[in-house]
């Protein structure tokens, strides 16, 4: 067997190979003071750099995990190379001649094929792959490129490739270099069953490359009508340098973009990725085969430097449709990953970044991208969709749903900005908003709650218990219950004064559920002459707090007299239609709030004039109760 490296050789490696260049293919550093350079450890997740090189002395430390050593032990251990794998590997990169010592054996290596050899194997792979695009065989994999917009150079640029139908082409080319089948099985590219055959048949191949460059798997998509795969896509299977959750499509080309600009954009397939950087969005990568997770989320920042919250975007693209706002919801439930800023961008139509590419040009990708929206703003439009901002009782809910996710934000210097531009948008109180978000952010968050901005169609998890009704004593409900109180009690003093009277003007469910409850039963006019009246109301309703009401109605005194009569009632029907009038006034100003009088002035011109009348009619409300016995406030 070969001896082992010569140690001068050795002294020579690590002298050439600068340890910042080699680190910086894997992590992001900046200048720390000092001479030293500082990032994000690739050994460990951190969100404070921790991990420090020092080019002068050529070595790291991280002071997290502490981690360290030289460039050759940088190298074995993040990509899992022997000593001599590394060495051979450096030795290669600066341009140092490798001499061996006779007699001395190697040192022993782990079971299965060296890393290198799998690296060489998918190199020579990627090469054969991108040769047989030419091939005649490879006419419907030329046509689907060009039907996407994708030239010849578009091709060599990415290094997409055809594998051809015969099973066993790649197999026969892999044994011609001279690879075994151990080797070509344990890359992936080479599958075994009563034989060895191809992974990958009659599919165009896009190769999955590493940020240095190397390939090391393969995404693969069916175009033949004819291919016995039902799957649309294939990707290389996990292997010992290919691990689907830790790579992003695009990233050897994005990396340096995404340093120099602080930003990167996830798209969802290969296609997206080609069309985002020949349209000049250079910072553009997808997952692979996978949804996008916190271990993707970990190689971005690292090469995005992403430990500053003042500055640095990621920029997720999504389909508008339900299952774009899905996986965005997921996105969102994953945001404290990032210290960036995180941001949505939804094409028009649903179109992804190749075909909107395709429909509008190179500039309607770049503007996809310049119009992104801040994900908690895609999520808020997301929650308050889900409800009637037109009524009084889907604003209140949809402030409760929200609030949640305006408290969360990360920047807390941001709240109240944000809690400003909620109270905008559903058409409420500013300080009604803010009172809400401080709740929010004082409830303690339970294991098993989600975020509220789950997407309408997302499978269903466990949801926080809705809150606990109002006290039927609750100050707010006063003329409410008044009111019900002289009816179960004093029908014939009530008459008939709550003629106009409907279960709407009740904004207490129960007490609402009182009033259906006496409507069934005939309404006040016929309990005056009937001593079982209470009996009958409590007969017509079947929730059980209801009944419970209707009892505590029928035995606690009326306030501010002792013989009720239909002027002394009168006074609290308009009192309550006043405030029904008044939750009418608030609907129209929140419509008219969130309408534009320019764009939609017919619609402004209509609601401004009802605003008007309701006015009016709250005014003769107020007037009409005024100095009327027993008027409560």
């Amino acid at each position: 067997m070969a001896g082992r490296i010569r140690d001068d050789d050795i002294a020579e490696v690590r002298e050439k190979a600068r340890i910042d260049d080699v680190i910086s293919e894997y992590v992001t550093l900046k200048r720390a003071g000092g001479g030293s350079l500082k990032g994000l450890c690739p050994f460990h997740d951190e969100k404070t750099p921790s991990f420090n090189v020092n080019p002068a002395r050529q070595f790291f430390h991280c002071f997290g995990c502490g981690e360290g050593g030289d460039v050759i032990a940088f190298l074995m251990k993040v990509d899992g190379l022997t000593f001599t794998e590394t060495v051979e590997r450096l030795a290669e990169k600066v341009g140092v001649q490798l001499r061996r010592e006779d007699g001395d054996d190697e040192p022993v290596r782990p079971r299965g094929p060296a890393r290198g050899r799998l690296v060489e194997a998918h190199k020579v792979a990627q090469e054969f792959y991108a040769e047989q695009l030419a091939s005649a065989d490879a006419v419907v994999a030329r046509q689907f490129l060009d039907q996407r917009g994708f030239d010849q150079a578009a091709a060599q640029m990415f290094g997409v490739g055809f594998a051809p139908r015969d099973g066993e082409a790649l197999t026969r080319h892999l044994r011609g270099r001279r690879f075994t089948d151990e080797e070509s099985v344990a890359a992936g590219l080479v599958a075994h069953g009563r034989s060895h055959y191809d992974r990958f048949r009659g599919r165009l191949v896009w190769p999955i490359r590493e940020a240095n460059g190397d390939t090391i798997g393969f995404g693969a998509r069916r175009i033949f009508d004819d291919d016995r795969i039902e799957a649309k896509y294939l990707n290389t299977s996990e292997t010992a340098i290919y691990k689907k959750s830790q790579v992003l499509y695009g990233i050897d080309l994005a990396r340096t973009a995404m340093k120099d600009s602080q930003q990167a954009v996830v798209v969802e397939g290969y296609t997206d990725v080609m069309a985002c950087h020949l349209a000049g969005v250079r910072t553009a990568v997808a997952s692979c085969g996978t949804a996008f997770g916190t271990d993707h989320a970990r190689v971005l920042r690292r090469f995005m430097g992403d430990h500053d919250t003042t500055s640095g975007e990621v920029i997720f693209t999504f389909d508008g449709d339900s299952a774009g706002q899905k996986a965005a919801m997921k996105v969102l439930e994953s945001d404290q990953v990032f210290a960036s800023q995180t941001y949505v961008a939804v094409a028009p139509e649903g179109m992804d970044p190749c075909d909107l590419r395709l429909k509008e040009g190179d500039e309607a990708v770049r503007e996809l991208v310049a119009k992104r929206l801040p994900l908690y703003r895609f999520a808020l439009d997301n929650i308050l969709a889900r409800h009637d901002l037109d009524r009084a009782d889907g604003r209140v809910d949809a402030l409760r749903d929200a609030a949640g996710l305006v408290a969360s934000i990360r920047d807390k210097t941001k709240v109240d900005a944000f809690s400003r531009e909620l109270a905008h948008m559903v058409g409420m109180d500013v300080d009604e908003v803010r009172a809400e978000v401080r709740r929010a952010a004082s409830r303690p968050v339970r294991t098993d709650e989600r975020r509220p901005s789950r997407a309408p169609d997302a499978p269903e998890q466990p949801q926080p218990q809705r809150p606990a009704l109002p006290s039927l004593s609750d100050p707010r409900f006063l003329i409410e219950r008044e009111l019900l109180k002289l009816v179960i009690q004093h029908p014939a003093g009530v008459g008939r004064t709550t003629a106009h009277v409907t279960t709407t003007d009740f904004t207490h469910p129960t007490f609402a559920g009182v009033w259906e409850a006496v409507s069934a039963a005939g309404g006040p006019a016929a309990g005056a002459d009937d001593p079982g009246w209470s009996n009958k109301v409590r007969g017509a309703a079947t929730d059980p707090a209801v009944v419970a009401a209707i009892t505590e109605l029928g035995v606690e005194p009326v306030r501010g007299t002792a013989d009720p009569n239909p002027t002394f009632a009168v006074a609290y029907v308009y009192r309550l239609q006043e405030l029904t009038t008044s939750r009418r006034i608030a609907d129209v100003k929140a419509r008219l709030q969130r309408t534009n009088p320019v764009e939609q002035a017919l619609d402004y011109n209509r609601m401004f004039g009802e605003l008007v009348t309701l006015e009016q009619h709250r005014r003769r409300l107020r007037e009409g109760a005024v100095g009327q016995p027993g008027a409560a406030t």
